[in-house]
């Protein structure tokens, strides 16, 4: 599936701001199954300098500053992807334990990328709580694709989507506490409960397409970031769910970055001299590229 992808922000300041400096991380991945056509990213007012760099996640990170007075700041990136066809799951899988207790023992690359995955990070805690959930479905002996399935599903169904149940700052326990929060607080509730039980488990950020309801049109600049996950499956690699969905990602997900959570991988990140009060506004629109 090739996509256009358009994601706008713009902040709107009550007095003027003499000077920013921001961090974004915009661009799609390129990756197995994921390529990157083109990407560009366009800032107004034109900054002083604008530098990129690939973090310790494999992410691009650009920076830019305005250095000159200004009150609106509008970020549009601008990329071209095209998201393969996922392999089929894997019927068999090796028990989670063995997954688990093998990470500590091989010293290859991929093992060790994957165990720093497993311990405790700012959104995504270790917990008896939440271990004591995962249990119900990690089971003795059970093989980790159908576990994380299972888990997945469940997690879906005993929470609930309300985006007024939490803010971007709420702590995980909290949203595990309330059953209810936004893409965010499912994958930071899935992954602080696969690492509770010793397994990696990491936070991926991106863009679901949007189908409209039969009969209507795609409404532009309607769809937005969304946040699943990945489970280090062992031989398997890394395997994607989606708690909010209660899905596996397919072609519909398009992944822009991966980290041990959402801190990892703020899309944006500045600070600003002046400014006043200020509203931000964001529009993001994932187009099928035979639609345009």
């Amino acid at each position: 599936m090739r996509y256009r992808i358009r994601h706008t922000t713009k902040y709107a300041y009550s007095d003027t701001v003499a000077v920013c400096h921001n961090l974004v991380r915009l661009a799609p991945r390129a990756f197995g199954g994921q390529s990157l056509d083109s990407y560009r990213l366009i800032v107004s007012p034109d900054p002083a300098d604008l530098a990129k760099r690939i973090d310790a996640f494999g992410n691009r990170v650009e920076f830019f500053s305005i250095q000159r007075a200004h009150q609106t700041l509008t970020m549009t990136a601008i990329s071209d992807v095209e998201v393969f066809e996922k392999p089929l799951t894997p019927v068999d899988s090796p028990p989670w334990e063995t997954v688990r207790d093998a990470m500590s023992c091989r010293i290859d690359q991929e093992a060790l990328r994957a165990y720093r995955y497993v311990f405790p990070s700012i959104h995504a805690p270790r917990h008896a709580s939440l271990r004591d959930y995962a249990a119900a479905s990690f089971t003795p002996g059970r093989p980790i694709v159908e576990a994380s399935t299972e888990f997945t599903s469940r997690l879906h169904a005993d929470f609930k989507y309300d985006p007024r149940a939490t803010t971007v700052s709420t702590p995980v326990l909290e949203a595990f506490e309330a059953r209810a929060g936004v893409c965010q607080d499912f994958a930071h509730v899935q992954i602080a409960c696969l690492r509770s039980i010793g397994l990696a488990a990491r936070y991926v950020s991106g863009y679901l397409r949007t189908i409209p309801p039969p009969g209507k049109k795609r409404l532009v600049g309607a769809d937005a970031s969304h946040a699943w996950i990945g489970v280090y499956c062992g031989a398997d690699g890394w395997i994607d769910f989606d708690p909010t969905n209660d899905c596996i990602p397919a072609t519909d997900h398009i992944t822009i970055a991966i980290g041990r959570d959402y801190a990892d991988i703020s899309p944006i990140q500045g600070v600003f001299v002046g400014g006043g009060s200020h509203t931000m506004s964001v529009s993001v629109d994932v187009a099928p590229r035979d639609e345009r």
